[in-house]
């Protein structure tokens, strides 16, 4: 157990906060000028915020992005977020990440989204975290890229050169998708998507986090 490396989408699979998330990130890139936004978040290229902003700015402005432009976005995303109410946690993903500290379990973060609100999620929601095993869309696009990110950093944090086995958990099919393209174990968390996962080649799949600890030891 101590020697699998477990990696924790955050949207949807620990904290409560699709709907609102997505609504934010129409809403900063509208401040940002841009006014034609494709909103099928689900079936863009990549479910990542620094691809949307790019994808939706290129649209409008015929022009090539600008890495520049994800500081601004990131700040406006927290100014959108603190309009809502705070994010509540999956049932569980709080005692999850505690069970898994208390119980020396590796693990660390990989989200589409970009560190800030990323961050702010997981303290609306109390859940255990630290930067320095955190990944996410500022650094690739791909989720696969900051998927690999989220190992390295958990291997200089644990101090490992190596995991005998990497462990992917997430709601979509995205996370499947990518734990398929790195042949990484894949677990999925909650019964929204669970159908298409399991259609998808998912073999693991649970109705919520107290249910997939349940299955830790």
């Amino acid at each position: 157990m101590r020697d699998t490396l477990y990696i924790f989408d955050i949207d949807g699979t620990l904290t409560d906060s699709v709907a609102m998330y997505l609504n934010s990130v129409t809403k900063a890139m509208i401040s940002l000028g841009i006014k034609d936004i494709d909103t099928d978040y689900n079936n863009y290229k990549h479910h990542t915020d620094s691809y949307a902003l790019r994808y939706n700015y290129e649209r409008n402005f015929k022009d090539k992005f600008s890495k520049n432009l994800l500081g601004d976005f990131e700040n406006n995303l927290i100014t959108q977020m603190l309009k809502f109410d705070p994010v509540k946690e999956i049932k569980g993903a709080k005692s999850l990440i505690q069970f898994f500290r208390d119980n020396s379990i590796p693990f660390c973060f990989a989200t589409g989204a970009l560190p800030k609100p990323a961050m702010l999620k997981l303290e609306q929601c109390d859940i255990w975290y630290d930067k320095l095993l955190l990944a996410t869309s500022m650094t690739h696009e791909p989720r696969e890229g900051f998927v690999m990110d989220a190992v390295e950093k958990a291997k200089a944090f644990y101090n490992k050169s190596v995991f005998t086995s990497i462990v992917s958990v997430g709601d979509g099919l995205w996370d499947l998708k990518t734990a398929q393209n790195l042949s990484l174990d894949f677990v999925g968390i909650g019964n929204k998507n669970k159908e298409k996962l399991l259609e998808n080649g998912a073999t693991k799949c649970y109705a919520n986090v107290e249910e997939f600890r349940k299955t830790l030891f």
